[in-house]
């Protein structure tokens, strides 16, 4: 997407003054947010998708007073006329290309921070219920009416036996309803509740805040991966023991002092953090061209139109390093700048592809061939 095309104003407000007063330090209502907003995705694309195998979809009902959560994919949904049902498709900027571009205008925030575009259809009084989520949210009100209840609450422990982790003893201090092309913003850990006036649907623009008990595990893992401490553990010379269940104190010394010679630097979280945050959700499955073209044709092709990134495709970059689908890449001598625009812009002209340096087509030409990007048609 263009670079004048990621918002620049919300309704009323900018986006600089949004980032400075608003971003993750309180909700903000705002009314006309995106002036002109058509959507997408409408019901019959949303149920389209719905019975996509990728896409991860769920439906929540709240009949005879009584809540089940169903994984998708619904190949039938209950009756439209029918109240209290909500379906939640996860991933759509994943699976619509249009949906995509909705998703590109939110890039004022950095793509490391991204998750995704998720969105719920409901019928009246359908919603999920109150919660909390664990990430920055923008609730755009796509088509209909929602009413929105926040709470300022800090015991936020789930309800016994809900599926879908309800808060317990949830009390609104705010309220309002939003109408089409209104949208709530609000930062991670707020108890907040939707519930649908009639037939609405929602799309939530969601924001990774990841905590960092989630990021030990993999971050460790990443570095263990890489690290690779050489040599193996061994007593030669040892005595014997009449103590065999105790923790001889030289194994314990001899391994400690090893695996602490291994002390990860600010390069290392870097790597990870390119590595696992453009890794793709796990259902994400790329289109590899069927009849691929030979580097040759394939750069002589883009140099006259072009290349776009595949809409399912995740890149970030560092200074000297390039993070891809999962994949940590340190470029070529002389690449580094056209990948980084390549990122930026998800997108080369016919023009920066023709003057791309010669030690980037490789690269390019493998993510090619992986469908990682593609030609523009």
């Amino acid at each position: 997407m263009n670079q004048s095309a990621i918002l620049r104003q919300l309704g009323p407000i900018s986006v600089r003054q949004f980032m400075r007063e608003y971003w993750q330090r309180k909700p903000l209502l705002i009314r006309a947010a995106l002036p002109g907003f058509v959507p997408p995705i409408d019901r019959a694309r949303l149920f389209q998708l719905a019975q996509d195998p990728q896409a991860e979809s769920r439906l929540l009902t709240a009949f005879d007073r009584r809540q089940t959560l169903q994984h998708g994919p619904f190949l039938r949904l209950p009756p439209l006329a029918r109240r209290r049902w909500t379906l939640l498709v996860q991933g759509v900027d994943l699976l619509d290309e249009a949906a995509r571009g909705l998703l590109s205008r939110f890039r004022f925030v950095p793509d490391a921070r991204l998750d995704d575009l998720m969105v719920s259809f409901a019928t009246d009084g359908g919603g999920v219920g109150p919660h909390v989520d664990s990430y920055d949210v923008f609730l755009l009100q796509a088509c209909g009416r929602r009413r929105w209840r926040l709470s300022r609450q800090r015991n936020l422990r789930a309800k016994p036996g809900s599926p879908i982790n309800v808060v317990d003893g949830f009390r609104a201090s705010s309220e309002w309803v939003l109408d089409a092309g209104d949208m709530l913003y609000l930062p991670p850990g707020i108890a907040h509740e939707g519930t649908a006036i009639g037939e609405c649907m929602t799309y939530s623009i969601g924001f990774r805040a990841p905590s960092y008990q989630q990021l030990l595990e993999p971050w460790f893992a990443d570095y263990a991966e890489q690290a690779g401490p050489r040599g193996r553990y061994a007593d030669r010379g040892a005595a014997a023991t009449t103590r065999a269940a105790a923790l001889p104190r030289e194994m314990t010394r001899q391994i400690h002092d090893e695996l602490v010679r291994c002390i990860p630097g600010r390069s290392d979280t870097e790597r990870f953090l390119l590595r696992h945050l453009s890794e793709p959700k796990a259902t994400t499955v790329f289109d590899a061209p069927l009849a691929p073209l030979a580097p040759t044709a394939f750069q002589r092709r883009a140099a006259a139109r072009g290349l776009q990134f595949d809409r399912r495709t995740r890149s970030l970059y560092s200074k000297a390093a390039i993070g891809i689908n999962g994949e940590w890449i340190t470029p070529p001598i002389g690449a580094m700048a056209t990948l980084a625009t390549f990122a930026d812009q998800r997108a080369l002209s016919a023009l920066q592809a023709k003057r791309a340096p010669a030690s980037a087509w490789k690269l390019l030409h493998g993510w090619y061939e992986a469908g990682w990007i593609k030609v523009v048609d």
